[in-house]
């Protein structure tokens, strides 16, 4: 009890105890008690420490009453303190009262926005929140003009009467701002919402040029979108009538952005609005969007997609400077631009060495039900504060119509009580704000900037409209919605409204219909409708992609390095610190490649894509490799970061030798990401996709984890460059292989990536020796060639001294697409081969030892490394060698209707000579990737293995 009491009679003495800081000590007293570690160390000390003191009422309840808690400060303030303006003494019902003050204020504070005017069709009843009522804390009437200390305020006075500060609370939490902030759990940021927001009660001060310029950006989103309804009638656009403030709170960010120094501007969004965000806020010249209306744009995509998914990028003058706005393309899955918009912002940030994100800011713009709806959106928000994807805060818009897609009742639109509310997991602020009072949404956008340049932190501001047409312009909304509809029926328009509203305050009758008339003919001439567009300013920043445009795949690219560059690089990563301690077995690792790079020994895998990162980055060509275990490797293979086992604290004493390899080499980054697929996987696409000199790599734990990102490898990484012409040299790494540990983690899906490929739009590889990995990796780089790569990675190949190479086959050669017979005596004899097996990967190793243990040799095997595009010549090649040769047999693990044999089948047909007949020997057609008994997976293996040597059976195709 000493210690105890020791703390508590310290605290009693401090300066932070007078009566002028009761409220404030009382609301921390608050955070305490319902959270004790959001509250800073010394203050829950002194707490924790109060929680032992006897309470008045002689008890030794350790749930401390208010009232002690607020007399004893009010006692102090009799002794010295600052004097409160209430009542002298410690008159019980007067203490009541002041510790309900504080309360009504904390109330208001959090749940007020509840209370918000937020919806410009008004079909909601104000909600029961009897905490937002004087009368449940016990205040009468009488009680209105009784003056209470409003010290802990930022309404500019020390003292208020209880009906002053009920107006000023209501003014500034619920009126066409609600704000959502109290659940941070930093103190500071707290303190500087209500700092903000209580100052000038949530209203802002436009003076009259920016009102019009309100005005004037209001009826450029209307006018654009009843032009287009006029002139295209029926044809889709997604309008976002209703929602026109959106194009009000662009234009505010944007040019506010410029004052604080952003540079650049990365917009994501899906369709809604999509159109006047080209055209409003990007400046795309309207004829140019009509010309896509009238199908007479020019058609150089090889597939093309629809105007909506369509991205731009322009060059905005603000007081601030020139800002480069990029607006992502997008497919139609909504919320999937999200994480693709981060990797491309953090992309920039790292060409500007601009890690805090102060020059480069994300902007993601959502419909309430998708925000709410979609997982990509949790996994996007779990990756903004990690220290590999961080972008110094993003920017969240939300068009909330209110509706969603199809939902007919209010009760399935979803879970929560705001669509934003998935955003409380990492703490980030709401302004949800009333569609119909742009300038409310004009202050929303600044203060959201604000907070997101002081904090870099997300943070949301949540635009409640309503959507004026249906889902698309071919719908009947009022089918399911009738209530709503004649509710938006009977609304004249935000523009409408913000219009008179000016002319009553003197800024013009005619203003309104003069600025519509005006843009109506700009529209008419096809004239850009936001000024100035810069045409002519290119920022040292940007990337040239010329040199990597139509290029071919057959180019040859020399990818093997000179012998004493290998040596140097490979004591530069085989060498240790003294000062670091790994783990025994990593040290055995690191002596073994030690060997490796003298040619004592032949090189692994690991250490084969060790000397190919070693090598790039050392030649200027920075790498950044992530995934959930990509630092040590799913299969311990790696060990790129090296842990000092005699470390003692979390962010020290470890060592990364492949950022060690030369004096002025480039950045080496590998990343240990969260447990996530589509996000980090649609983030490394971003990122490749605005770095061509950067060696991006997704990395999944097992092949498998890429269904959970199909989404990025269906509509971005496979089809991009077709649909948008977006050139993209992202690599992933899928580790595949049948070895028995059944159905989830054995296929990395390869039959997907081959039914995807086509208009040589990835390349689909299957490498089965350390030499073919490094020459892999290094001819992603490079060759002056930008394609997706998609590498089959293996499992027992990594320690598998067959799949072992020696040095010379890195300073010499280079990735072979299709790797021929090995055996000296069995290519001799190539007039005796009987039976030519094709294979990829690890099976090759089986077909190998099936070989040996017979003692066959009239059977050739090759391995086709590059499944596509499909090696034609070199393939022809190697089977032109075995002309007498009346058996092809495709081998593979996967089960027949998996894998590459549906595929390849028709590629080895092509190739083939007359006379010469194609089977299969694998597994059978099934509905699961892979057994899950490992008996029953050693019996197919057996017999897969035995079938490529056997009698063709079953389907056979002839020449």
């Amino acid at each position: 009890m000493s210690d105890t009491n020791s703390v508590y009679q310290a605290y009693q003495g401090n300066t932070y105890l007078f009566g002028g800081n009761a409220p404030y000590v009382e609301e921390m007293y608050e955070n305490y008690l319902d959270n004790p570690g959001s509250v800073p160390d010394t203050w829950r000390a002194y707490f924790d420490a109060l929680q032992n003191v006897p309470a008045l009422d002689g008890s030794n309840s350790k749930d401390v009453p208010h009232l002690p808690v607020v007399n004893a400060f009010a006692e102090r303030a009799k002794q010295g303190g600052t004097k409160v303006v209430v009542a002298s003494g410690a008159d019980s019902e007067l203490g009541r009262k002041r510790t309900a003050v504080q309360q009504l204020i904390a109330a208001y504070r959090n749940v007020g926005a509840r209370w918000a005017d937020l919806d410009p069709l008004k079909r909601q009843e104000r909600p029961e929140i009897p905490e937002l009522d004087p009368a449940f804390y016990g205040f009468a009437d009488a009680d209105q003009e009784t003056v209470f200390n409003t010290s802990n305020t930022f309404f500019g006075k020390e003292s208020m009467p209880l009906r002053e500060l009920l107006n000023a609370l209501r003014e500034t939490y619920c009126g066409t701002l609600g704000a959502e902030y109290m659940y941070a759990s930093e103190q500071n940021q707290k303190r500087w919402w209500q700092q903000k927001l209580e100052t000038i009660r949530s209203k802002p001060a436009f003076n009259a040029d920016q009102k019009k310029r309100i005005l004037d950006r209001l009826t450029a989103a209307e006018g654009l979108e009843r032009f287009l309804h006029t002139k295209y009638v029926g044809q889709k656009r997604f309008s976002l009538e209703g929602g026109e403030s959106f194009i009000v709170a662009m234009d505010q960010l944007i040019n506010a952005a410029g004052v604080t120094g952003v540079q650049e501007i990365v917009i994501g969004m899906a369709h809604r609005g999509r159109l006047n965000v080209l055209v409003n806020t990007l400046g795309k010249m309207p004829k140019d969007l009509f010309a896509e209306f009238d199908h007479t744009a020019p058609e150089e995509l090889t597939a093309g997609d629809v105007k909506y998914h369509q991205g731009f990028s322009s060059d905005v003058s603000t007081v601030g400077g020139p800002v480069h706005l990029s607006l992502a393309f997008n497919p139609s899955h909504l919320e999937i631009v999200n994480p693709v918009v981060e990797g491309s912002v953090r992309s920039r940030m790292d060409r500007r060495n601009d890690p805090q994100g102060k020059q480069v800011l994300p902007v993601l713009v959502h419909g309430d039900a998708a925000f709410a709806g979609q997982g990509v959106n949790q996994e996007t928000l779990a990756l903004s504060e990690t220290r590999g994807y961080t972008t110094g805060g993003t920017v969240h818009i939300i068009i909330n119509n209110q509706i969603g897609f199809t939902t007919s009742d209010p009760r399935d639109l979803r879970s929560t009580t705001y669509c934003t509310d998935i955003v409380k997991m990492i703490d980030s602020p709401v302004l949800h704000v009333n569609g119909d009072d742009p300038e409310a949404v004009a202050l929303a956008m600044q203060m959201a900037l604000d907070f997101r340049m002081e904090f870099a932190k997300d943070i949301v501001v949540d635009i409640i409209c309503y959507r004026k047409l249906g889902h698309n312009e071919q719908d009947t909304p009022a089918l399911t919605q009738p209530l709503m509809y004649k509710k938006i029926a009977q609304h004249p328009g935000t523009r409408k409204l913000y219009a008179d509203k000016l002319a009553t305050q003197g800024l013009g009758e005619t203003l309104g219909d003069d600025m519509a008339k005006a843009y109506r003919a700009a529209m008419d001439a096809g004239k850009h409708t936001v000024d100035p567009v810069l045409t002519n300013f290119k920022s040292q920043y940007a990337v040239d992609w010329s040199p990597f445009l139509n290029k071919k795949w057959t180019d040859v690219a020399d990818t093997a390095i000179p012998v004493a560059e290998w040596k140097r690089l490979a004591e530069r990563v085989t060498t240790l610190p003294e000062s670091v301690n790994p783990h025994q077995l990593v040290k055995k690792v690191y002596d073994d490649r030690a060997a490796m790079g003298r040619g004592d020994i032949n090189v692994d895998w690991g250490m084969g894509e060790t000397m190919a990162y070693a090598s790039l980055v050392a030649s200027g060509y920075p790498i950044r490799l992530s995934g959930e275990d990509s630092g040590r490797g799913t299969f311990t293979h790696r060990h790129s970061v090296v842990h000092d086992q005699k470390r003692e604290k979390w962010d020290e004493g470890t060592y990364i030798p492949l950022q060690n390899v030369a004096d002025n080499q480039a950045p080496f980054t590998v990343i240990d990401s969260i447990l996530s697929e589509e996000a980090v996987l649609g983030f490394e696409y971003g990122y490749a996709s605005n770095d061509p000199n950067t060696l991006v790599i997704w990395e999944a734990q097992f092949g498998d984890f890429a269904n959970g990102a199909q989404v990025v490898i269906d509509q971005f990484i496979a089809s991009g460059e077709v649909k948008w012409g977006r050139v993209n040299g992202l690599t992933l790494m899928l580790p595949h292989g049948y070895e028995g540990q059944g159905p989830e983690h054995s296929s990395a899906r390869l039959e997907r990536f081959m039914q995807l490929s086509a208009d040589q739009n990835m390349q689909v590889t299957q490498p089965t020796t350390a030499a073919q990995i490094f020459h892999l990796l290094r001819r992603q780089m490079v060759r002056p060639l930008r394609k997706p790569l998609i590498i089959m990675t293996p499992k027992s190949l990594l320690r598998n001294k067959d799949a072992t190479s020696p040095v010379s086959e890195f300073t010499s050669g280079g990735f072979q697409t299709v790797i021929g017979e090995r055996d000296e005596a069995i290519v001799a004899n190539a007039d005796k081969v009987k039976r030519v097996i094709a294979c990829s990967g690890k099976v090759y190793y089986d077909l190998v030892k099936k070989r040996t243990e017979e003692g066959s040799t009239d059977v050739a095997i090759i391995r086709v490394e590059q499944l596509y595009p499909f090696p034609h010549k070199v393939f022809a090649a190697e089977l032109k060698k075995y002309s007498n040769a009346k058996d092809i047999v495709w081998c593979q693990d996967e089960p027949q209707n998996q894998g590459a044999w549906f595929f390849v089948q028709h590629y080895i047909h092509e190739n083939m000579i007359d006379g010469q007949k194609l089977g299969y020997s694998g597994r059978a057609p099934s509905a699961s990737p892979a057994v899950g008994y490992s008996h029953l997976h050693q019996e197919q293996q057996k017999a897969l293995v035995e079938g490529a040597f056997a009698k063709l059976k079953g389907f056979v195709l002839t020449k």
